[in-house]
């Protein structure tokens, strides 16, 4: 066999073990539904625990790198800490070296009788036979990807087999001796690991080829063990990659799983050969095996994660020292912090923390609707991308103030405090939702850069005027809860009111451009989303202020129906509606208000 043929022979073994690799993990992933993702959140309060669940995922789905990067979105979004996965990610390192345990099954021989039948090429024909009849026989979903797991295994064999067989003439090889050789140089066998698992992006797969090769006869101990201490640095890549676009705490977890191979490969080097250069260890000439290559492995792995465990505190300190915090991101962490167990015996201690970390949100959520308008006139990647990243934020806040106040009503209160603690639900649920339609205005935004979709000046002027208004509403909407304004919280129903008419009128103007020529339908479509982002927005402000005006009632009656405050009787009310409508008139809100339905005016 040619050199040419041997490489190609090897690749696409390589390429058989990685796609059924993939399959049966897929499979696994699907027939566990979402009780893997369900494990790694709920059962990880202690580092041990972590440790282990990371280990029992990691042995099902077969890739650490998968674990990983699931659990960098639990840590971006909010609902992990970082220190629960470092656990988590220690015990991947553990459970990838399962899947060498597999492989071992396909190097099982057989010429007759029991022991043809427990040959690989036996059970691999067995299971891929069981795995096609259920892909392709069954209905259920579940049998289906039973079939796949069946079949993934079936072809992760198949690939041993064949990088076995491509390999084996290398035997014979006097230039494959010595660079096996080569290898057992330390820092060469360790740059050879890091390099080939990153171009794999697969520990596994790296195995799986020294076990390939183990079956030559000719792979040593000293040629085999620094090619393993680099298979873990070089796992880290994808991962890396996976956090490029996630928040600092994201880009700290995948950190983790970097640091923690790269302190098990420095450990391991300096202790064995420094050990070795008084000690000379007799076995570095021995012959491995894909049996002896697992276990080295699993060894390796297993050692790392014992003598790191103590430090996860360290750890973690370690990361975040070399991803630090801005003053931004202190001050939103600092508003989570206020929100302590202990005071919920303390029912006006504890509403007063949660004053303060809403009006943390009530100030980033204003900063963002701005924020997200903005982006309609001068679209801009990195604005939006914070726009994103801050809606997370607020929807961390709505998260974690709504279960703490939920804890809250536990315990004994006075009815004053009762009705706070409804306001306050009430009004943590319309700030969210003010900040998911602030997020739909950046989408829109992006989607109309890169369609470059342009409305008429005539509709651009129009929609700056509803957006002056939203500004002022929301502006208002903060200011009159971060000072606790009863009185400057009723402009807020009225203003609303005015919003939402205007936006109506629009949509009627923006039809008649239409009809005209003046504007297309993708455009139509766009101006349309946009004004009802703006009207909904405008009607959670006026419910989060009729909310706050009307707190000393009881009960509170919110007048809310179809996301429209309807007019009072006050006279406040009339008047302010009367000062918005001037300040914003594009037709008469009187009239548009006697048009409406008796049955819709209360």
């Amino acid at each position: 066999m040619g050199i040419f043929s041997m490489v190609l022979s090897l690749l696409s073994g390589v390429a058989l073990f990685l796609f059924g690799m993939s399959l049966m993990g897929d499979g696994l992933k699907l027939v566990a539904g979402n009780k893997l993702e369900a494990f790694l959140y709920k059962m990880t309060n202690t580092p041990l625990k972590g440790v282990a669940l990371g280990t029992a995922v990691t042995s099902v789905i077969q890739s650490s790198g998968a674990t990983t990067v699931m659990v960098i979105g639990f840590v971006n979004s909010g609902m992990m800490k970082l220190r629960q996965a470092i656990g988590i990610i220690m015990g991947a390192n553990i459970g990838t070296s399962i899947t060498g345990w597999i492989l071992c099954l396909s190097y099982i021989e057989g010429s007759n009788g029991i022991a043809s039948i427990l040959s690989s090429a036996t059970i691999a024909a067995v299971v891929a036979v069981i795995g096609i009849i259920l892909r392709m026989a069954s209905k259920r979903t579940v049998h289906r990807n039973i079939g796949d797991i069946m079949l993934g295994f079936a072809i992760l064999m198949t690939g041993m087999q064949t990088m076995s067989g491509a390999v084996a003439p290398l035997r014979e090889s006097k230039v494959f001796m010595d660079l096996l050789t080569t290898f057992s140089n330390p820092v060469i066998g360790i740059l050879v690991g890091i390099v080939f698992t990153a171009i794999l992006q697969s520990a596994s797969a790296t195995v799986g080829v020294l076990q390939a090769l183990s079956v030559t006869g000719l792979l040593t101990f000293s040629s085999a063990f620094p090619i393993i201490l680099g298979i873990g640095v070089g796992a880290s890549c994808p991962v890396l990659i996976s956090a490029i676009g996630a928040n600092k705490n994201g880009k700290r977890t995948a950190l983790v799983y970097l640091l923690n191979d790269t302190f098990g490969m420095l450990l391991w080097s300096i202790g064995f050969y420094i050990i070795h250069a008084f000690v000379h260890f007799s076995f570095l000439n021995t012959i491995m095996t894909p049996v002896s290559i697992a276990l080295l492995n699993t060894v390796f792995r297993l050692v790392t994660v014992c003598i790191l465990f103590p430090f996860i505190p360290k750890l973690e300190q370690l990361v975040c020292w070399f991803v630090k915090d801005s003053a931004e991101e202190l001050e939103d962490e600092a508003d989570f912090d206020l929100l302590e167990e202990r005071l919920l015996d303390y029912p006006a201690l504890a509403l007063g923390q949660c004053h303060r970390a809403m009006s943390g949100m009530a100030r980033k959520l204003r900063k963002n609707v701005n924020r997200a308008m903005n982006l309609l006139n001068d679209f801009q990647l990195a604005k939006f991308d914070k726009v994103q990243r801050k809606e997370d934020l607020i929807d961390r806040y709505e998260s974690r103030l709504g279960d703490y106040l939920i804890k809250l009503t536990k315990h004994p209160m006075n009815s004053v405090q009762t009705r706070q603690v409804s306001l306050y639900l009430h009004m943590i649920n319309d700030f969210e939702q003010i900040g998911d339609h602030a997020a739909c205005i950046a989408h829109m935004s992006n989607e109309m850069n890169e369609n470059k979709t342009q409305f008429s000046e005539e509709a651009w002027d129009e929609l700056n005027v509803v957006m002056e208004a939203v500004r002022e509403e929301i502006n208002t909407t903060c200011k009159a809860f971060l000072e606790n304004d009863k009185e400057l919280s009723q402009r807020v129903a009225p203003l609303g009111m005015v919003i939402t008419t205007l936006c109506d009128e629009l949509k009627i103007r923006h039809v008649e451009r239409m009809s005209n020529g003046a504007c297309g339908l993708e455009e139509g479509t766009v101006y349309s989303d946009i004004l009802n982002s703006f009207t909904r927005i405008s009607a959670h402000c006026a419910s989060a202020m009729v909310a706050l005006s009307k707190n000393s009632e009881e009960p509170v009656d919110i007048h809310i129906h179809n996301s429209r405050v309807y007019p009072s009787d006050t006279k406040e009310y009339k008047t302010y509606l009367a000062e918005y409508s001037q300040k914003y008139e594009l037709i008469k809100i009187e009239e548009h208000i006697r048009s409406m339905e008796p049955e819709e005016v209360e």
